[in-house]
């Protein structure tokens, strides 16, 4: 009876070894497809994004210079003048009988000097011959030099009222638009003060006035010192306006003016480029923003928006190393240029950078890098929707979470991956 049952017994005992031999293992699961790009090194343009105010190229003042009454305004306000062009008449009477009033007294001037020009000449004549004492010659000689200065004054007055005069007729000194006037017809201007009647501005070309931190200037000239930058002088470097519309001004413009002091108020450096306006779209006073090309950044990176994440030590990114593991390389950037970062520092030549798939990845775990094109719209290789964090902030809900954050089953199982929205909570430590 006991044999039977010991049989049994050993039978059992095989049939649950076999069964247990026969449970599938569990399977390693494939490291995340992930879209990568190959960091290359090159000389891009130092751009910086800045803010400026314009203002007219030349401004001129147009005011009485004689005093008298206002009697037309022969300009449409508004319009444009050019240099020369009559804007204002001013009554000419006063200036006129001024005039004749010279006139009439260089007319005397000149008939004394005659008289005493010729008692002179007589005076000498005679003297060799005594007929005439020495203090009489030099009296008609002192009356003669006399009457000459009176002639040259005379000639003076005459020249100062003839300018007088036309003055009378206000005239506009360079080519631009006039502005309002500022006095009406029958005003009496020029009456103790040089009266403003209206303003000239040229618009073509126009100023752009902008101002940088002198302590950022002083980086990029310690950059180019050290053979990282390359600085364009006055004249070269560009400046591209953006309209208010967000497109791009059609005219680029030119540096032609970098102050050499720094406001003590601001603690910034006043620089100054010069707009091409020939369409007169633009106008004198209003800020703009603009992109300004400063000249070259050597050994730079172009690296996608969402390739940049961002924690509480700054920025970074994850790269696939050559065994095949991601690792995360921490970066400096000067600026975005288009739809990219301008890497300065941080990654090396021929680093497999990460665009797409950062949320499936994280630190020390096993990648599989497949090349990234922007047009790859749902691959592996795509850039998930809205994954391009904002300059300067915080990774969203969707950014790739910091280095050693991640779950650590976040890979092993592909029905509990988390999705590219939110990254799974890591599990609690018991």
């Amino acid at each position: 009876m006991i044999a039977p049952l010991r049989t049994l017994a050993l039978t059992c005992a095989v049939a649950v070894a076999l069964t247990a031999c026969k449970k599938p293992e569990q399977q390693t699961p494939p490291p995340p497809e992930v879209g990568v790009i190959e960091a290359k090194a090159d000389t891009l343009p130092l751009q910086r994004e800045l803010v400026g105010r314009l203002s007219p190229y030349r401004s001129a003042d147009v005011r009485a210079r004689v005093p008298g009454v206002l009697l037309k305004r022969v300009y449409q306000e508004g319009q444009d003048v050019k240099q020369g062009q009559v804007l204002f008449l001013i009554d000419p009477a006063p200036l006129q009988a001024a005039l004749n009033a010279s006139q009439a007294e260089l007319a005397s001037a000149q008939a004394t000097y005659a008289n005493a020009k010729a008692a002179a000449a007589r005076a000498r004549s005679l003297a060799p011959n005594q007929f005439v004492s020495k203090s009489d010659l030099d009296a008609a000689e002192a009356t003669e030099r006399t009457a000459a200065a009176a002639v040259q004054q005379a000639q003076a007055s005459l020249a100062n009222a003839k300018i007088n005069l036309g003055y009378a007729q206000v005239t506009s000194p360079i080519d631009g638009r006039a502005g309002k006037q500022q006095v009406t017809e029958g005003a009496l201007v020029g009456q103790g003060d040089i009266t403003l009647l209206t303003t000239v501005d040229q618009l073509d070309p126009l100023f752009v006035n902008f101002s940088m931190s002198s302590d950022e200037l002083t980086q990029l000239r310690r950059a180019q010192a050290a053979g990282a930058v390359s600085l364009s002088g006055d004249g070269k470097s560009t400046v591209q306006v953006k309209l208010s519309d967000g497109t791009m001004y059609d005219q680029p413009g030119t540096l032609d003016y970098s102050s050499a002091v720094v406001d003590p108020s601001t603690g910034a450096v006043t620089l100054r480029a010069v707009l091409p306006n020939p369409q007169q779209i633009l106008l004198p006073g209003a800020f703009v923003s603009f992109q300004a090309v400063l000249g070259e950044r050597k050994n730079a990176f172009l690296v996608p928006l969402q390739a940049l994440q961002r924690d509480t030590t700054g920025g970074f990114v994850m790269v696939v190393g050559k065994d095949g593991k991601v690792v995360r390389k921490n970066v400096v950037t000067e600026g975005q240029q288009g739809s990219n970062w301008l890497v300065t520092s941080g990654i090396e030549p021929g680093d497999q950078v990460i665009v797409a798939g950062v949320q499936k990845v994280k630190e020390g775990s096993p990648a599989s890098a497949k090349p990234w094109t922007p047009t790859a719209a749902n691959g592996p290789g795509a850039a998930p929707a809205g994954a391009a964090p904002a300059a300067g902030a915080a990774p969203a809900a969707g950014a790739a979470p910091a280095a050693g954050t991640a779950p650590a089953d976040a890979a092993a199982d592909p029905a509990t991956k988390p999705s590219d929205g939110a990254p799974a909570a890591e599990p609690t430590k018991q």
